[in-house]
């Protein structure tokens, strides 16, 4: 029985700056960062792709692949506004059970829509939906299959723009014809582990008993994964936030000591807003550069208490920096970084007795208030100003900002 359709926006980046230049349509495109040799491709259309290069090619190996590439500097509130187009698309037809990045999402059948006619009936009915509501660029891969995570394989085993059914009678044999590395969850580490076990196939690795799998995983996990191959559904097991980080390669003019400092400001007040957003407070922050040559300085400090109050973590920020060494200003700056770290829930963290740190919590907030109001950088703290516009919003692919208001 059938129970997830699973849709899968292919090369979403790259077609999404397709569709809105009319011109890119048909033409080998990449999407940086930055529109800088230095820096790589995050996104890659299928016309570019024919010529070798991969998400992750440095922009420079791309243009000598592909002489007349189309490199486009990513844009993240055009993504986000297309995403939240495509929800809507998608949800003209089956409601959308489960966004898991910005261009995949899961979507649970009705019992009306399981047998496998009706289901492939209404994968065409989605994607039809998709090109005729926001744009017949953007193309999508759709699976259908017992499970989501077998969805999510069916998905990406017919691309671009296809549309594969996986039943349930046909498994396992349906997924011999897969690689290791092909199902979600098995990287490159994984993929040894399996290999020091004697699992190089799919085959293998489906003939496996439930425990042969949890020795091979060293945990239950093994256990999971053999009840899925067999098409079962399972309960999604709850994640825990464990960091909050932004990093930003810089652009030359900015690649100085009081450039990284305006870019790290920056970017601790846009963690601490994703914090404060995901009722976190962080025990620790971490700052890191990276120098022309490849050299890095980092250091980090602990919070006492857990906070997500911006201008707590700006003054920790600044004592950091105070203590740097000389060869931040010595050396040209191309990466910087900070990571808010030991997360723990807001509800688990004692009120401050001082009362300055409460006024600060408040501040934070009303920050965030008028910045949900008027733009997401209506309200930005002076070290911010002339380097806000350097490192703008870019896609985490499982947390997707939500759109900011016109204006």
């Amino acid at each position: 029985m059938l129970r997830t359709l699973f849709i899968d926006m292919n090369a979403f980046f790259a077609s999404a700056e397709q569709h809105l230049h009319p011109p890119y349509r048909g033409r080998p495109l990449v999407v940086a960062p930055l529109n800088t040799d230095a820096t790589s491709c995050i996104a890659v259309s299928y016309e570019a792709r024919k010529f070798g290069i991969r998400t992750g090619t440095l922009v420079a190996e791309a243009r000598r692949l592909c002489p007349g590439l189309i490199v486009v500097s990513s844009r993240t509130e055009h993504y986000v506004r297309l995403h939240h187009q495509i929800i809507e698309a998608v949800e003209r037809v089956i409601p959308v059970t489960q966004v898991l990045s910005i261009d995949e999402m899961a979507c649970r059948l009705w019992s009306e829509d399981r047998p496998p006619e009706a289901a492939l009936a209404l994968a065409k009915e989605v994607k039809a939906s998709i090109r005729d509501q926001v744009g017949p660029t953007l193309k999508c891969s759709a699976g259908l299959a017992p499970n989501s995570w077998l969805a999510k394989v069916a998905s990406d085993m017919q691309k671009p723009d296809g549309l594969t059914c996986i039943q349930l009678d046909e498994l396992p044999d349906r997924l011999f014809s897969l690689e290791l590395r092909d199902l979600p969850g098995i990287g490159e580490n994984m993929e040894r582990r399996l290999q020091a076990a004697g699992i190089s196939t799919v085959s293998q690795l489906c003939a496996c008993s439930e425990s042969e799998l949890e020795r091979a995983w060293g945990s239950v996990v093994g256990a999971r994964w053999w009840h899925q191959l067999r098409g079962a559904e399972l309960a999604s097991v709850p994640t825990r936030t464990q960091s909050i980080g932004h990093e930003h390669v810089l652009p030359p003019v900015l690649r100085t000591a009081r450039g990284a400092h305006g870019v790290l400001t920056h970017l601790i007040h846009k963690a601490a807003a994703r914090a404060r957003q995901a009722g976190y407070r962080a025990g620790k922050l971490s700052i890191s550069l990276r120098f022309v040559g490849g050299e890095e300085w980092r250091t980090e400090t602990r919070m006492t208490p857990h906070t997500h109050d911006t201008l707590s973590l700006i003054r920790a920020f600044e004592r950091l920096w105070a203590k740097r060494s000389r060869d931040v200003d010595r050396y040209r700056i191309i990466k910087v970084s900070t990571t808010l770290q030991e997360l723990r829930a807001e509800h688990s963290v004692p009120e401050s007795l001082f009362a300055e740190d409460r006024e600060l919590n408040t501040l934070s907030a009303t920050m965030d208030s008028i910045n949900r109001k008027f733009g997401r950088q209506a309200l930005v703290l002076g070290g911010m100003h002339g380097s806000r516009d350097s490192a703008p919003d870019r896609i985490a692919f499982h947390s997707i900002p939500s759109l900011e208001p016109e204006r």
